[in-house]
């Protein structure tokens, strides 16, 4: 059973419910906070929710949120989709893991580069510049044997602190066990996930770290069924189509390789297949954090109807003019 919408205590900007969804419209682009919208769609309306959320990483439109923020957010969001979504209808989530989440309860993380120090010098030989010179600080230490004092922390310590030597260190935080949580609570299941293989962007292609750590090529799509009845058609993809993606779990999809409209913009292509595998032609496609329209003007083209909802004038007025003009 799911729960009962979101108490209106924290901010003014977030409703229970709406007067009417009677003279509701589709096929246009809403501006504000998503919750506010979602609580005048009609209900069980929708055939389909793809949408691909702030990531929690820094990017400009999300800065305002702390996690707890952001948490509540996309719970919130989930949620208000209980009731809008058909029995037997989609909501599609694309997001990738927090690969940078700042922890300060996790202890420094230690690294020893053996092969590209850039001053050798080793812990032995500071410490014996100590013990002969008793009364020195680091700074004094850093600079009687030539290197900063940092050199002098890091050798020290045993640490290659990460981000500076006042940053909390950083850890993996997998996005997608709280979506699942979030999408139970609310009445959804956990009905299919995909992995987007978008290869090494523009950007990233050019970035390497002395760590072990991956290059971001990958994010997930996961797909929550709404229980009723599902329209299964096999002929909403050929033949090709279906033995090519349709039925695969990793999707070969190249990157935006520039975000001129948007920080985060995911391909047509994306949102082409998504909307094709599920959702059927005539449908209602929803967008709660449409960005520039990609979702909601490839929707369009499809034969589907289409719902945008963003946050910000801007992106919302790009994505009026991207899906009105088709």
């Amino acid at each position: 059973m799911s729960r009962p919408l979101p108490e209106l205590n924290r901010n003014t900007d977030r409703l229970l419910g709406c007067r009417s969804t009677q003279n509701f419209a589709f096929n246009r682009i809403l501006t504000g906070d998503a919750r506010r919208h979602l609580a005048c769609v009609p209900d069980a309306s929708v055939d389909l929710s793809f949408w691909s959320p702030p990531y929690y990483v820094g990017k400009s439109y999300e800065r305002h949120l702390t996690f707890g923020d952001w948490q509540e957010l996309l719970r919130d969001v989930i949620l208000y989709h209980t009731r809008i979504i058909k029995p037997g209808g989609f909501l599609a989530v694309n997001i990738g893991d927090i690969l940078c989440f700042s922890d300060a309860s996790m202890p420094r993380f230690q690294a020893d580069n053996v092969r590209r120090k850039k001053v050798a010098l080793t812990k032995e030989a500071i410490l014996t510049a100590k013990k002969k010179n008793p009364d020195a600080n680091r700074h004094e230490i850093a600079a009687l044997l030539g290197c900063s004092e940092q050199t002098i922390q890091r050798r020290l310590e045993d640490n290659n602190v990460r981000g500076g030597k006042h940053a909390n260190s950083t850890k993996v935080l997998l996005t997608g066990c709280m979506l699942v949580e979030w999408a139970e609570e609310s009445g959804f299941y956990l009905y299919d996930q995909r992995i987007w293989h978008k290869d090494p962007c523009w950007a990233n292609s050019r970035w390497h770290s002395n760590s072990y750590r991956a290059v971001d090529e990958f994010e997930h799509i996961y797909v929550f069924w709404n229980p009723g009845i599902t329209e299964y058609d096999r002929d909403r993809l050929s033949p090709d189509d279906w033995a090519h993606w349709g039925s695969r779990g990793v999707w070969n999809i190249r990157s935006v390789s520039r975000n001129a409209r948007h920080e985060a913009e995911f391909p047509e292509e994306l949102a082409s297949r998504v909307i094709r595998l599920f959702s059927p032609v005539g449908g209602v496609v929803l967008d709660p954090f449409v960005g520039t329209g990609t979702t909601t003007s490839v929707a369009k083209r499809l034969g589907r109807r289409w719902l945008g909802i963003d946050i910000e004038p801007k992106h919302a007025k790009i994505a009026r003019r991207r899906t009105n003009d088709l």
